[in-house]
């Protein structure tokens, strides 16, 4: 019987391509996730039976616990971008990532994989960073032999930032540039975090060690705008918005169901997004970053005007 694996959060952008890559290697997939019938998109993705949706909550420590027996390999992804009710960064990045951490150790699996982020940092000024944090130090007690990635931005054809700011450029005349634009990021292809995350299954040495996942270029935030802007073919106005004008829209728009910006994104802005030098990263694991140009503009073209077919300017 082929091997089993559990990925936590598989649903989701960077999950569905690990999900795909596992199932190509031969895996039985376990993917959890709080909305199973939503996730059902993912089963073609192996063959009949071999990708199997479950409805977990990850902060149902007896449902986390179910969905790791008898796996071989746990892989956890989840993790929210703004808080809603329940679903707040100390339940799903510190207590969700402990009950994972846990449940793995107590059923005897053999790797665990942990996505983190960029800039998980206990003193930092934002609570998305700091339970980041919080849930690698909970992951490592629980399972010391546990890998961590922290990846910076990723990009690839379902993200959501060159996507939502390419959305925005088609019906607004300006899009912000939050402290100037001078924040630093080194976006990472989607298609290599999957990678990473395969290559360290397959070698041991990458057990209880953290990499930290960047592409081969660092841009700054006005960088990627007008990246992104050429790309669409929009000329489109790029204010700066200094960062405590930011953090007060933010604290208006923070109350919306979906909410475009947060205080605690604002924060995290206000720090750069770039691996640490000296820390093991893509090349380590030998696979090769790939530059933002070579695929943005395979999704990004049908938000050109007149899209997709639009002739070539």
């Amino acid at each position: 019987m082929a091997r089993l694996a559990t990925v936590f959060g598989g649903s989701g952008f960077v999950g569905r391509y690990i999900v795909r890559q596992l199932a190509r290697d031969g895996w039985r997939v376990n993917v959890a996730v709080r909305d199973a019938e939503y996730a059902k998109f993912l089963k073609p993705m192996g063959d009949v039976g071999q990708v199997t949706p479950m409805a977990v909550s990850i902060r149902d420590k007896a449902a986390v616990a179910a969905a790791v027996a008898g796996a071989e390999v746990v892989i956890n992804l989840v993790g929210v971008l703004y808080e809603s009710g329940s679903q707040n960064f100390e339940a799903i990045h510190h207590q969700g990532a402990k009950a994972v951490a846990e449940a793995a150790a107590a059923a005897g699996v053999a790797r665990l994989i942990h996505i983190s982020a960029i800039g998980a940092d206990a003193a930092s000024p934002s609570l998305y960073a700091r339970t980041k944090a919080a849930g690698e130090s909970a992951v490592r007690a629980a399972f010391p032999g546990a890998t961590i990635f922290r990846p910076s931005l990723v990009f690839g054809p379902e993200d959501g930032f060159f996507n939502r700011f390419a959305g925005l450029a088609r019906v607004m005349p300006a899009l912000p540039l939050f402290g100037g634009g001078k924040t630093r990021f080194q976006p990472v292809y989607v298609g290599d975090v999957a990678e990473a995350v395969i290559r360290a299954l397959n070698d041991e040495k990458t057990a209880g060690q953290t990499y930290e996942l960047g592409g081969p270029t660092i841009y700054t935030f006005r960088q990627l705008m007008e990246l992104m802007l050429r790309e669409i073919r929009r000329k489109r106005c790029l204010v700066s918005v200094p960062f405590p004008i930011a953090r007060l829209e933010a604290r208006l728009l923070q109350v919306l169901p979906v909410p475009p910006l947060t205080v605690d994104q604002v924060r995290l802005l206000e720090r750069d997004n770039i691996a640490a030098s000296g820390v093991p990263g893509l090349v380590e694991l030998g696979v090769r970053p790939t530059p933002v140009e070579a695929v943005i503009p395979s999704y990004l073209d049908r938000f050109r005007p007149g899209g997709r077919f639009s002739a070539a300017a």
